[in-house]
């Protein structure tokens, strides 16, 4: 019988070394090679990527489920989420596409739609003040930039 879990894994390996493969080509840290640069979260998500594809392909489920017909809708719908999401991220700007993306996502994980879109708010608005003022790196703010700069 062909475990899933293994496909799974044995692409998601494929997966994360093509994506550390690109993250190496990225340019150098403007302080020099050891500092933090453009390339050091790809680095690190390929990493955990193919650290967690190995454990899928080493040690897969025991129980042996297969797709279920039930769960594709819902999965469609995460990926025209997802889709949209990127398309209206510069004319929405971060915060209200991100509010929007992550309000559907939990929603459709059932939460009420009220706490939903709190949560989406919330965070959003905490990951671009993280962004913006933390790192120092810019993200898109959408029709409300001419304010921004006020």
């Amino acid at each position: 019988m062909i475990n899933l879990d293994r496909i799974l894994g044995l692409l998601l390996l494929t997966l994360a070394v093509a994506y550390g493969w690109g993250a190496f080509n990225f340019p150098a840290a403007f302080a020099g090679p050891e500092s933090v640069g453009p390339a050091t979260f790809p680095k690190i998500l390929a990493f955990l990527i193919g650290f967690c594809s190995v454990y899928m392909i080493v040690k897969p489920d025991t129980v042996e489920e297969g797709l279920k017909t039930k769960a594709l809708p819902e999965l469609l719908l995460v990926l025209a989420v997802l889709v949209l999401y990127v398309f209206i991220m510069e004319p929405l700007g971060f915060i209200l596409a991100t509010s929007l993306m992550v309000a559907v996502l939990c929603w459709r994980m059932g939460v009420k739609p009220f706490h939903a879109a709190i949560t989406g708010l919330c965070s959003s608005t905490l990951v671009f003040l993280l962004f913006h003022f933390g790192l120092a790196l810019p993200l898109p703010i959408g029709p409300w930039e001419a304010v921004w700069k006020l």
